[in-house]
Order: C-alpha cells, then structure tokens, then sequence
C-alpha cells in the first residue's frame, strides 16, 4: 500500500515525567489514537503527531487489543517503551484497503539510523575580512568546476564546503558548463554573500548512477545558517493575536501588530515575518483572503511556517523556495536517540534502559557573575549573519563554572532571544548587562535536533512548565487583520486534560489515559 510505512519510535522519560501525551479511542475512530501532545515532551520531539495510531508496543501488536489493555502495557513498560506508529492518513486508508497491519513493516534501519538517498547541499556564506576561504579548481578532462583549498575556521569551512565538492549551481543559476571566469565573476557579482549548491564525491557518483540531474530542490538545507520557523499556536478566547497583511510593493503575506502576551507572542512570532505555509500547505501564491480562510478553518489550532526578513533575502538568492526545509523535516526520522529497530517479541526483550550519554533534548539556563578576568569565554558568530556560539571557555572561570561548554549555541541573553542578532548586537547586550549575566544556551546537537522538530527554544524547555500553553491568568489578544473578515471568532472552552478531544461528549463513546 502506497504511504504504509510504520516509524518505530523509542521513547524514554524521567522520573515523575510522563511520555508527553494521551491515548485514545474515540467514537467513530478505529484504532489507538495518540492526543493531546505536550510540547517538548518525548513523544512530541521523537516526531509522533496528533492523530497518530499506535500498532504496535514493544514489538506486541496491539490493534486488535482493548484500550485498557494497551494502557497496562505503556506503564508496565517503566521509564521506556517503543512504539510502531503510523500516521492518520496511512492508517484509514489500510483499514480502507484491509491491509494487515499486523505485519510487521518498518522504515529500513540501519545502526539506529534510518536510510535516506544523498542530497547535495546548499551552503551560504558571507564574506569575512580574509574573504570566503576557498579555491576553484578545475580537473583535465573533467566537466565543471571544484573546492579546494578551504582554509580551516574560514567562512567556507563553517558553511559546510569540503574540498572537492563539485560546484553545480551559484546564485539558483546552474554553472556546471561555465567556464572558470565565469564562475568567478558570478562570485563577484554576489557582493558580500553568496549561495552555492554543491555535491560531494558520493553524492555525485550516487546521481550520475541513476542517470538523474541534480537540481536545487534536492538538496538539503541543514547547513544554512538560517532557516524557517514552526509556529504551533492555541487560540485564545479573543484570537491569536496578530494583524496579517499584504504590504506595498512586497509580495507575501506579512505578520504585523503582534499583541503582547498573546499566543503569537509567546510562539515568537514577529513583526514582518513572512507567511509561507499554513498547517504544511504553502500560501505563497494564495490570494489574502484565501490564507485568512485557511487560518480560520484550522479552527482552535494553527501551524504556521514563517521566514523573517533576512532568512527571507538569503533563500531567495539561492532561489529556493522556503517550503524545501519544511520537506526535508517532514521527510526526517526522529533523532537517532530515540529510533530502534524491534526484531524480539516484548517477552524476551527487556523495556530500553536510559543511558547515561543519551543526550536530553533541553537548553541549559548559565547564570555568571563577571570576576576581574571578567566572564571566561569568547562569543563566535558568521559576520553579518544572525546565530551566535561559545568558543575558548576559559576552565575555572565564570562562564566555565555556570555549566557553559564550547560550541553552545546562544539562544537568550539576559531574557532575550538573540538566534537572528548580529554579533555585535549580542556583545553589546552583554556589554550592558553589567558585573551579572543570564545565558540560555544548548549544545548544538541539541539545538540542531530541536530546530529540526521546529520547537521553539526558551526557558519553558528548562523544566516541566513547559507543557503550560497559557493560563486562565494570562489572558490572550486577537488575531485581526484589516481586511473586512477578520480572524476573532470566538474559541470553544479549553476541554480539562482528561476531557474528550473528539465532539462526543459521552464517556461511554470515548476514553483517553494520560501518558
């Protein structure tokens, strides 16, 4: 069957922790129905989503078994438990088909990895003092043009450029027949950035096998230093919060008048960022008041997918739609701490222990007082462009004692997000911030991982309360616009955390358990 492909997904928890989300069956819904997911919790960063069906649990299909009965085996597994899951669509549509889901079809794994085909890269740079670092170099009798010679710590080597990469297009225009002038005076051109789209050998020779041309919509956008955003947000008894508009002279749609403490805010939606898709459906090309009606049908939930100005300007030099991110995420397995392959039943395999070097997808909060060697670290980022990290921590200093390492990513300073200020933006907060300094940071794995899943990084992620989207205390402001519609319908009462998601309202036609 087209699209049946279950993920096998590992989750662990800790000590007075749940998994992150609901189990249910409901009136009218065959299966067992994952709801209710908290944000940041496991099942959330493992990559499960709303409306998943679980097949099967620790290798025990469990379709066919009644709801307490897969609840009993979710707790008696402890602190883990792995999961088969398929998605909503795959699900109904093999029920439709009678497939036998009971067969125990998996992704392809490999050493907890799940297999993908090579993609060339898009690789962003921004011209440093000592320029980009790089040579071009042509082979005798071979077509196209070469890296060479990357200078170590160089503006080409933190964008992701390896010797011998083959350099297929520059700017979005394919330069694979141009001569080396040519090539060179396009770099030119450029000014003081450039977006290359390069293959490396493997790659190259994996494409050239199967006889296909390599394009920009087959690469992969990992190592841009900037990339699109995930906004989840819940609406409030007023509307989200925000205007959307069409601005002068501008294509897109664009966020505006953000209301403070309203669920656009606390989602780090900004002012001027740009609309490119809503709940995975690209709007690029949609009239106004067709995005407003997608927003309004999604009812007490959106996902929006944004780009703000200088995110925006960078894929559009490549050429590259925004929306090739959101692909690549969604065609993404789960981090591989928390992906494993079932081959024994659950009576002979023992639940997955936590290990000691599984890394907790969660930021570090490093509090410092300046002494008179002052904090003991150096701050790095790529001129120009916004992502800073921590370099040369200075051992029994500040910045070493408050838990600060090497290559964290600066995320807040003092209580602000920094991920798109500049450098010298960033050291003059800190400047500022006087004899005492507040840093949230994460090591770059796991802010690698978090961007990945698009969650969003504060201090809620610091501790438990991150599972609070909002509070009968903290009211929420309206999502308008200026348009004659308006997006401030009123939202349906918030259900308890052991009420029905579904519109039944009968216990006896739908049950849930907390997970």
């Amino acid at each position: 069957m087209a699209g049946y492909n279950p993920k096998v997904i590992s989750l662990t928890k800790r000590p007075g922790q749940t998994f992150g989300f609901y189990l249910r069956v409901e009136h009218g819904e065959a299966g067992h129905l994952i709801r209710c997911l908290e944000m940041g919790g496991p099942a959330e960063l493992a990559g499960i989503k709303d409306g998943d069906r679980i097949l099967r649990v620790n290798g025990k299909f469990v379709d066919e078994l009644s709801h307490s009965d897969v609840v009993d085996l979710v707790r008696n597994s402890g602190a883990s438990v792995t999961f088969h899951i398929l998605n909503e669509a795959s699900y109904k549509e093999a029920k439709a088909q009678g497939i036998n889901l009971s067969y125990p079809k998996s992704s392809p794994v490999a050493s907890g990895v799940s297999k993908q085909t090579p993609k060339p890269k898009l690789c962003y740079l921004v011209k440093s003092s000592s320029g980009y670092g790089f040579s071009l170099h042509s082979v005798k009798g071979e077509p196209g043009l070469f890296m060479m010679e990357v200078i170590p710590g160089s503006v080409a080597d933190k964008a992701g450029i390896k010797s011998n990469d083959r350099v297929l297009e520059v700017n979005g225009e394919n330069v694979e027949d141009a001569t080396h002038y040519e090539v060179v005076e396009k770099i030119k051109q450029g000014g003081n950035s450039i977006m290359f789209l390069l293959v490396d050998e493997a790659t190259d020779r994996y494409y050239q096998s199967k006889h296909m041309n390599i394009g920009r919509w087959l690469a992969t956008t990992k190592y841009l230093p900037r990339n699109p955003r995930i906004i989840n947000m819940n609406k409030g008894a007023d509307g989200y919060g925000f205007l959307l508009r069409e601005e002068p002279n501008q294509k897109g749609h664009f966020i505006k008048d953000i209301d403070r403490g309203s669920p656009a805010e606390r989602a780090c939606l900004k002012d001027m960022d740009r609309l490119v898709a809503v709940d995975g459906k690209e709007v690029e090309n949609c009239e106004h008041e067709e995005v407003v009606d997608k927003i309004k049908k999604s009812g007490n939930n959106c996902c929006l997918f944004v780009v703000d100005k200088e995110t925006d300007l960078m894929y559009k030099q490549g050429k590259v739609s925004p929306m090739l991110h959101w692909e690549e995420m969604n065609d993404s397995k789960s981090p591989p701490s928390y992906i494993e392959a079932i081959s024994l039943p659950a009576a002979v395999r023992p639940p997955t222990p936590v290990h000691e070097e599984e890394e907790e997808l969660r930021p570090k909060l490093c509090k410092m007082e300046r002494t008179s060697a002052g904090y003991g670290f150096h701050l790095n980022g790529i001129q120009g462009v916004g992502g800073q990290y921590i370099k040369e921590v200075v051992k029994g200093g500040a910045a070493d004692k408050a838990g600060l390492e090497d290559e964290d990513v600066v995320v807040e300073v003092n209580g602000v997000n920094v991920e798109q200020s500049t450098h010298d933006e960033v050291v003059e907060m800190i400047r500022k911030s006087g004899n005492s300094l507040e840093v949230l940071a994460a090591k770059r794995s796991v802010y690698d991982q978090l961007k990945a899943k698009g969650v969003t990084i504060t201090r809620l992620l610091l501790g438990e309360t991150y599972v609070l989207v909002h509070t009968a205390e903290t009211p929420e402001k309206t999502l308008h616009e200026d348009k004659p519609e308006t997006l401030t319908e009123q939202a349906r009462p918030r259900s308890s955390s052991s009420s029905s998601s579904s519109s039944s309202s009968s216990s006896e036609e739908s049950m849930d358990e907390r997970l």
